[in-house]
């Protein structure tokens, strides 16, 4: 692994991300300051920063676990500096105690964290009497709230954009190996391709797995969020697409490694064989105009009228050869429970 690939992410975090950030520290600083005479408000300024996250549920859970963090360090600090002293021992001493009751209380690591930094600002910085372990209280709850205002008021971040995209790309990489999988049955396939088609085909699940975890992190964003109502539905359409399309990435991959498994350049003579190769070729344009309806109105609104399903008839075959049933056999099952998925979801979209 490259030394960049653990400090760096796979994508660039929002500017305004980046601005909230900003604005919620200054803020902080500023306000806490005034209201607050003494040190520098350090601890205001770090909850206000760590609190303004992706989503308001993320701040208000940030805000809890930096406000119990916070509350337990300083008062682990206070205690055994009243009875210890200020000796650069009792700084390590305390980090060890902050830790294990932490431990013991069986804190999520961010707080256990938390507990242990605090203890250490709280010794570090100033002298930790009672009236300094208020005013240490008082300023990291007063740095949160505005930490948790300041990413209320400015935008708040609704993550069903990409949502949007990762079905997109799902169900497009979907319909694709649909019809890759219709042409190999179309016409003679070496080795190579065979192995070729499969990986592609084993390479949609990811696909799956990201849209779903694009749709729950959306969910997320819209917790507690003020513009979520309007949201929602269009998200509900989004989960309830992908829940059509995970049965059908199964049935696909099935589909693909059985001929690629059981293959024969003599499928080609099967008669049941270029039937099963058009109704995948259907298959994959249902998957489509599923996509396309799923669009928002206005975009829909711009587009060609809508069309019927091309998926419409059971599909009726002669009895395969003995060579060839198993592999027949496996499509036509995999086939008709992509089908029944496909014309169970087009009345209801």
């Amino acid at each position: 692994m490259r030394m960049s690939a653990t400090i760096r992410a796979a994508r660039r975090a929002p500017l305004l991300q980046v601005v909230k950030s900003a604005v919620a520290t200054s803020a902080a600083w500023l306000i806490v300051g005034f209201l607050i005479p003494g040190p520098p408000p350090v601890f205001a300024a770090i909850a206000a920063l760590l609190v303004v996250q992706p989503s308001l549920n993320q701040s208000l859970t940030r805000a809890i676990e930096r406000s119990v963090g916070v509350i337990a360090g300083v008062v682990i600090a206070s205690v055994l500096s009243i009875l210890l002293g200020s000796a650069t021992w009792v700084i390590l001493l305390t980090t060890i105690v902050a830790l294990l009751i932490a431990w013991a209380l069986r804190m999520t690591p961010g707080t256990a964290n938390q507990v242990a930094i605090s203890a250490i600002l709280v010794l570090a910085l100033g002298t930790a009497s009672p009236s300094y372990a208020v005013d240490r209280i008082l300023e990291t709850l007063i740095g949160a709230v505005i930490g948790i205002l300041i990413n209320t008021a400015i935008v708040p971040p609704v993550a069903v954009a990409p949502a949007h995209s990762a079905v997109d790309e799902l169900g497009d990489a979907l319909a694709d190996a649909l019809d890759r999988l219709a042409r190999a049955l179309e016409s003679a396939q070496t080795p190579s391709e065979l192995a070729g088609l499969l990986e592609d085909a084993r390479a949609v699940r990811p696909k799956l797995e990201a849209a779903e975890d694009a749709i729950t992190a959306a969910a997320e964003s819209l917790t507690l969020n003020p513009r979520g109502r309007r949201h929602r539905d269009e998200l509900d359409e989004l989960g309830d697409l992908v829940e059509i399309f995970r049965p059908i990435v199964t049935q696909m991959i099935g589909m693909t490694r059985a001929t690629s498994e059981r293959y024969d350049p003599s499928i080609d003579d099967e008669p049941a064989v270029p039937a099963i190769a058009d109704q995948l070729h259907r298959a994959a344009h249902d998957v489509r105009l599923l996509l396309r309806r799923a669009v928002p109105e206005p975009v829909v609104a711009a587009r060609e009228p809508d069309e019927p399903a091309a998926l419409t008839a059971q599909l009726t075959v002669a009895r395969p050869s003995s060579s060839h049933w198993i592999l027949v056999g496996s499509l036509l099952e995999d086939l008709r429970r992509i089908h029944e998925t496909l014309t169970e979801a087009s009345p209801r979209r």
